[in-house]
């Protein structure tokens, strides 16, 4: 194989960082208009192309059997960029935009936090090859995009500011929870076996097309529910 071949997953995980970073400082614009788009937006679009990137990188190490050291590694740090620390500016800076206690953004800092442990853990892990134990850090990220959109959207029924800090603490604690979750990798494209991989692409269809983008943290909360009934 050569240098090329070889490198071609640990190439699109720099694409996931790259993404991830992008995020951030799309983030730190607020609601500001870049390009036609609110700066919110792009953050999620960034966060979305990041989780498209990790997901290719391991699909491209597989295919290619071009799996290393330094590409478990990379892939980790560039995850904790992604999808610790960009929705955790994302949280930061809707918060701040809905007037929260002043306190409340600086709370954000558990969600890279508990993302570093939940990535740590998974590299030691060898239990975690075909399962998750724990929330995986790319499905917090798509939590904390959906809940970043009901906050901006203004619904305060669901997504009142004082309910952030609870659920920025449960969300933590489900990335480095016991809870065993099913992974998105098929190996056949069958039902057998895939049932419960279908019912959760039908219901990302069905939450992103009847709520929008807020639909995504509903979709993570299905996610979970299925978890338990799967085992």
């Amino acid at each position: 194989m050569n240098v090329v071949t070889r490198n071609i997953p640990n190439a699109l995980t720099c694409c996931n960082v790259a993404a991830g970073v992008l995020s951030i400082i799309m983030a730190s614009h607020g609601s500001a208009e870049v390009r036609g788009l609110p700066a919110y937006n792009w953050a999620w679009i960034f966060i979305g192309i990041a989780a498209v990137a990790d997901f290719l990188d391991g699909f491209a190490a597989r295919l290619l059997h071009a799996y290393s050291e330094l590409g478990k590694e990379l892939d980790s740090l560039c995850d904790l960029v992604s999808f610790g620390v960009a929705p955790a500016i994302l949280m930061y800076h809707a918060l701040c935009d809905m007037a929260a206690p002043a306190w409340l953004p600086w709370c954000v800092v558990v969600i890279p936090v508990a993302g570093a442990l939940r990535l740590a853990r998974f590299n030691i892990d060898t239990r975690q090859t075909t399962n998750f134990i724990g929330l995986p850090i790319p499905a917090n990220a798509i939590f904390w995009i959906g809940y970043s959109a009901m906050l901006l959207g203004g619904n305060l029924t669901l997504a009142a500011p004082w309910l952030a800090l609870p659920v920025m603490i449960i969300e933590s604690w489900l990335m480095l929870s016991p809870l065993r979750l099913f992974s998105l990798k098929f190996k056949t494209w069958g039902w057998r076996s895939n049932e419960w991989r279908w019912i959760l692409i039908v219901t990302a269809i069905v939450c992103c097309v009847t709520m929008g983008v807020s639909g995504l943290m509903w979709l993570i909360v299905a996610y979970l529910l299925y978890g338990v009934f799967s085992r």
